[in-house]
């Protein structure tokens, strides 16, 4: 019902949000100065933008610099399974670098949410990157999609790599790359990552718990899954999946910061008023991705909170995948890395770096821990300082794990 609820209010708004685009278009006074006209226009953009999207936006990455030369993107399709596709962005070089994995979270938002990440990497590397599809738009005869299929999936996307490749996992996924990573490690597949990069991840969610870690912990599974997921309505191709929609993830998100939100809608009306186009055009791109929504498989989330955030399997050292524990000890010719930010209120500092532990077959001098000074959880992997202070450690451990 929830989701019927979404989806009908969704409908009815949908004409007076394309009214108001085009009176914006209409009213738009291309003027320095302030005006009554301006102003409605800068309100009725606004109230244009304020809707959630269920498609994911594009990448965008056409070209690349590289040794201060512009270099040429394609994406393509390397693998397309029912739940995520491997992209490639393919580089037109000769010598594309190193293969890298880079895993994306499934937590509400589309994998584009680490197009810079992506777009970083490609300096020196071939970058491959897990696209998850929306489950609303998932046939119910693709079956479940749970945390067990996740790992699968990142098992047969570093395989289509083949051997050579490296794995960079950004938040969520950190739990399930290490996971992967060992099951590859003890199988002997010569497709295990040569290294394994993990970025602000909730490996062990007992060491310095965040407020989204207390909330996991405060119900227990059978509240959430009784509160929080649905059914998807028609006419999308999922009709009848259980999912966790992603605008009760966005929903949740907004509202641990809402004036901070609201400040940022302030001060985008304020800059269009006042002619700053493109500093309002700032500000409308990250909320245009911010506000494209990615629903879960139900199945995925509530494994993931239960095991994850509520028993810590994978720390505890029990974590199973498909009936066989998951034996993170087996690791020992992947190199590991871990990145953890200073200010992170979403993965703590400590709750990433659990991994060394975790892992006593990698001897220490292939094991890498950076803490990044004045940095939150999206600064890890996005921005100034990690252009600048975190990217290259990262590009150092993969190469250096090359030899």
């Amino acid at each position: 019902m929830l989701y019927q609820a979404y989806q009908t209010q969704s409908d009815l708004l949908s004409p007076w949000r394309l009214a108001a685009q085009s009176l914006a278009s209409a009213l738009w006074v291309p003027r320095t100065e302030r005006t009554w006209l301006r102003q409605l226009a800068a309100a009725c953009d606004l109230v244009g933008r304020l809707r959630l999207t269920h498609s994911r936006p594009p990448y965008g990455i056409g070209e690349v610099q590289v040794n201060g030369e512009p270099v040429a993107v394609d994406e393509t399709v390397a693998l397309q399974l029912p739940f995520g596709s491997l992209l490639h962005f393919q580089k037109r070089a000769a010598d594309p670098g190193p293969p890298v994995l880079l895993v994306a979270p499934l937590s509400g938002h589309f994998a584009t949410l680490l197009r810079e990440t992506a777009r970083t990497l490609l300096q020196d590397h071939d970058v491959y990157i897990t696209d998850w599809h929306n489950a609303r738009d998932v046939h119910l005869r693709h079956g479940a999609f749970g945390l067990d299929d996740y790992i699968d999936y990142l098992m047969r996307f570093t395989a289509h790599l083949g051997p050579g490749a490296h794995m960079v996992a950004v938040c969520q996924p950190c739990v399930a790359a290490l996971a992967a990573t060992a099951l590859m490690a003890e199988n002997g597949d010569p497709a295990a990552p040569v290294s394994l990069t993990l970025m602000a991840g909730p490996v062990d969610c007992r060491v310095n718990p965040t407020e989204v870690n207390r909330l996991a912990t405060s119900k227990p599974i059978e509240w959430f899954e009784q509160n929080l997921i649905s059914h998807v309505p028609l006419p999308h191709a999922g009709h009848l999946r259980r999912v966790y929609p992603g605008f009760v993830q966005l929903t949740a998100f907004m509202s641990m910061n809402p004036e901070r939100h609201q400040q940022s809608f302030r001060t985008m009306v304020d800059h269009l008023v006042d002619g700053r186009v493109d500093e309002a055009r700032t500000i409308q791109d990250f909320y245009e991705e911010y506000l494209a929504v990615n629903d879960l498989p139900a199945e995925f989330y509530l494994e993931t909170v239960a095991k994850v955030f509520q028993t810590f399997d994978l720390a505890r050292g029990e974590l199973m995948w498909r009936g066989r524990r998951v034996n993170t000890a087996a690791i020992r010719r992947t190199a590991l890395m871990t990145v953890e930010g200073e200010r992170d209120d979403i993965c703590a500092i400590g709750q990433t770096v659990a991994a060394q532990d975790l892992c006593p077959g990698i001897r220490p001098y292939r094991k890498t821990h950076h803490i990044q000074t004045g940095v939150g959880h999206y600064g890890v992997f996005s921005g100034r300082r990690w252009q600048a202070q975190i990217y290259p450690r990262v590009r150092e451990h993969i190469h250096a794990s090359l030899g």
